[in-house]
């Protein structure tokens, strides 16, 4: 990793006009909520910053200061002090770190579980042989042994947390690695000492055990972060790098798209992504708005029309009169409604942190109160030392600590099992406070794909040859009626005709597939329903009227109605137009449903219910729903949604149906119960066994043993979660189909 002062950071301010400047920083070293006090507290405690708000998926500070009282590197050396390391945020350079550092976890967990199970061996043959015959020669060989396996991998295993610890103390705080660290090394050390000694027992496997629970909660929040950070960087892929402005003598020059500003005229020619907002001077074209909107229909344009940067033009060159480029795009609109509803995020588990926070002083006040309340009553300094570690050992908050991720486990195996991924680390936990669930429309309720809906009342060689001659077209609606016979090869002459349709000479007959005027069509007749697109088919003297829309998802009225019996309240938000979004709301029943609206508009109306105090899950999957996702207090997306959509959901589900939706709030108020459980059980072992080991009747075999038992304890009662009902009809093809399997679940690994 390139460090900081080795950066000119100077290249990475962004200037404003208030006399602000704007910098983002990745961060080293953040491991959890607790961090995130720390960091925006050193930053807010210094003159001249304005704010400082931290992301902690993406580990990205947003800092705005004011240049005339601090520069940029002084920003970076307050951090230090911290004991955070900080430099320019740059995505591919983020994402490789984080992909070095999962790896270098997994390392340190391997070497952990390798030397716990081998250790654990070797104690067992000394405690059985404690009962019965052993010799002390072999008695301190076993001890030597496992010493000689235990040390250096306790010194390379336990890094994250020695480090962690190190890096607490140069800044003056102690965190919460700090007594897991004193604990292991004093372990280590006195069973060294114990060895020595030809004693009776030794907490080599006490040591290890406790590095190895630890680094499995380290390494799985890791893998969840870097699951939810993987696609950050996926809107850069929507905006072209090269725009086509014109001169004023009228000549094209090719120009980065950083290079544009307001005023500009470009040319948008077909097959191009707009490369900034605009307003239409020239030309017309049917654009791909389903980025902004939802819509899945293209939009048709002319001179007047407003064009968004990211959108497609599919058939005629534009020129565009350029409103707002760079970061004032409404792409990056987009990008900043996702990151700012992050942020807002990622300050759930802040509660459960603090508590972390009181652990850490309090741990260390028994350990030490203990050591000097028996040395005052005339025990031996070695005994003392071996008391006060028991306390130190038997507090270990591995209870605590897999109190929560336990159920996490057990609940995400029964998901997996029902088709949902889970992408964040608290998703169970925000999905059982829902109350309120708002559903996108297109490609959520109905399927992703189009079809043709009047199929069976259509001449069937006459579709079979339309479906062969629409292999031949990209066009949404030709791809739609590809899809009847997907076997067929397309014709050889096959022509398109932009925004008009495709043709071929079949049986010395020309057949046409498109527009009703394309196809010279004088059926004036309306579509049949407002959700309805036609394409009309003639070969010859023969014609067909082909129905196109879209299903819904084969359970969603049983679904929905499953969802209402459970208490929720479900609403409708979409980007569609309202004549194609209110009848199917009524299909299912649902009353408050709207259509028309942007991203800023979605968010609007969830910020709206959170201000009633409700608890919203968002269902969605275009880009247009990724703010809303991010905003919403948990969300789920389906397998086919844009990558960024993906990103921002606390889960996604596989197939064709809506089933997973319930299922997922059902686990989740299942693991919800369960959770709370186990933190009780590990309250109630606290209150227990540590006045036990206070009052020296606990040694640290005993402590390390309560340790493991009340881990076990709770990991068990995590085991009683109930299965998600498997439905027999939910196994579709999709589902069944192993490839298809093994490449879901390389995406969601990657």
């Amino acid at each position: 990793m390139q460090a900081a002062e080795a950066v000119d950071l100077s290249l990475y301010v962004r200037p404003a006009e208030d006399g602000t400047s704007r910098m983002d920083l990745a961060i080293d070293g953040v491991d959890c909520a607790a961090c995130l006090d720390d960091i925006e507290g050193a930053m807010k405690a210094c003159a001249g910053v304005v704010s400082a708000r931290l992301n902690l998926t993406t580990h990205r500070l947003a800092v705005v200061w004011r240049q005339s009282d601090i520069d940029a590197s002084g920003l970076v050396a307050i951090l230090a002090r911290a004991g955070y390391r900080a430099y320019p945020f740059e995505q591919s350079r983020v994402e490789a770190d984080e992909q070095r550092r999962s790896l270098w976890l997994l390392k340190c967990l391997a070497v952990a579980g390798f030397a716990a199970m081998n250790v654990m061996l070797l104690s067992i043959s000394v405690w059985s042989g404690n009962v019965g015959d052993i010799t002390p020669e072999t008695r301190d060989f076993f001890h030597w042994l496992s010493a000689l396996i235990a040390l250096p991998a306790a010194a390379y295993a336990g890094q994250p947390f020695f480090r962690s610890a190190i890096a607490g103390v140069r800044a003056g705080k102690l965190n919460m690695d700090f007594p897991i660290s004193l604990g292991i090394c004093l372990a280590l050390g006195m069973s060294v000492v114990e060895t020595m000694l030809h004693g009776l027992e030794a907490y080599f496997d006490s040591a290890l055990m406790l590095l190895l629970f630890l680094l499995c909660g380290r390494y799985l929040d890791q893998t969840m972060r870097r699951r939810t950070r993987a696609a950050a960087g996926n809107l850069a892929a929507l905006k072209g790098e090269i725009a086509h402005r014109l001169s004023e003598e009228g000549a094209i020059v090719a120009v980065p798209v950083a290079a544009l500003v307001a005023g500009n005229r470009i040319l948008v020619r077909p097959g191009d992504r707009v490369p900034a907002d605009g307003c239409i001077l020239t030309g017309s074209s049917e654009i791909d708005t389903s980025i902004v909107t939802g819509e899945t229909m293209r939009a048709k344009v002319g001179p007047g029309a407003r064009v968004y940067a990211g959108t497609i033009n599919f058939d005629g060159a534009l020129t565009v009169e350029v409103t707002a480029a760079g970061e004032g795009t409404l792409l990056d609109d987009v990008a900043r409604l996702v990151d700012k509803a992050g942020e807002a995020r990622s300050r759930y588990m802040r509660l459960a942190d603090r508590a972390a926070r009181v652990y850490a002083p309090v741990v260390h006040a028994a350990a030490a109160s203990t050591l000097v309340f028996w040395l005052i009553a005339g025990a031996s300094v070695h005994d003392a030392i071996i008391i006060a570690i028991s306390v130190l050992i038997i507090t270990c908050p591995c209870a605590l600590a897999l109190a929560v991720p336990a159920v996490q486990v057990v609940a995400s195996g029964h998901l997996f099992r029902a088709g949902v991924y889970l992408n964040a680390a608290d998703a169970l936990e925000r999905l059982a406070d829902i109350d309120t669930i708002v559903f996108d429309k297109t490609g959520t309720l109905t399927l992703p794909e189009p079809h043709v809906s009047n199929a069976a009342a259509l001449p069937q060689d006459l579709l079979a040859a339309g479906a062969r001659l629409a292999a031949s077209s990209r066009h949404p609606l030709a791809m739609a009626v590809a899809r009847i016979a997907p076997d067929l090869v397309p014709f050889e002459d096959a022509e398109e005709v932009a925004g008009a349709g495709v043709r071929a000479m079949v049986g010395g007959i020309e057949m046409r597939l498109g527009s009703a005027s394309f196809c010279e069509s004088d059926d004036g007749t309306a579509p049949s329903a407002p959700d309805v697109s036609l394409i009309h088919l003639r070969h010859g003297e023969r014609r067909a009227r082909i129905e196109i829309r879209q299903n819904l998802r084969p359970d969603a009225r049983e679904t929905v109605d499953r969802l209402r019996a459970m208490g929720y309240e479900l609403r409708i938000l979409s980007g569609d137009r309202p004549e194609a979004v209110l009848p199917l709301a009524a299909t299912l029943g649902i009353t408050n449903a709207r259509g028309g609206l942007d991203p800023a508009a979605k968010i609007a109306e969830i910020e709206a219910l959170r201000a009633q105090g409700r608890k919203v899950l968002m269902v969605g999957d275009g880009l247009n729903d990724a703010p809303a996702l991010a905003a919403a207090h948990a969300s789920l997306s389906p397998i086919t949604a844009v990558d960024l959509a993906q990103a921002q959901a606390d889960a996604v589900f596989l197939g064709e149906r809506l089933a997973p939706v319930a299922q997922s709030l059902d686990v989740a108020r299942q693991a919800r119960s369960l959770m709370r459980q186990n933190l009780g059980i590990a309250v109630v072992y606290n209150l227990l066994a540590v006045p036990l080991a206070v009052v020296g009747l606990v040694t640290p075999l005993i402590a390390a043993a309560a340790m493991s038992g009340s881990s076990i304890v709770v990991t068990l009662n995590a085991l009683r979660m109930r299965g998600v009902p498997r439905d027999p009809a939910s196994q579709t093809p999709e589902r069944k189909s192993p490839a298809r399997l093994a490449l879901v679940t390389k995406e969601h690994r990657s």
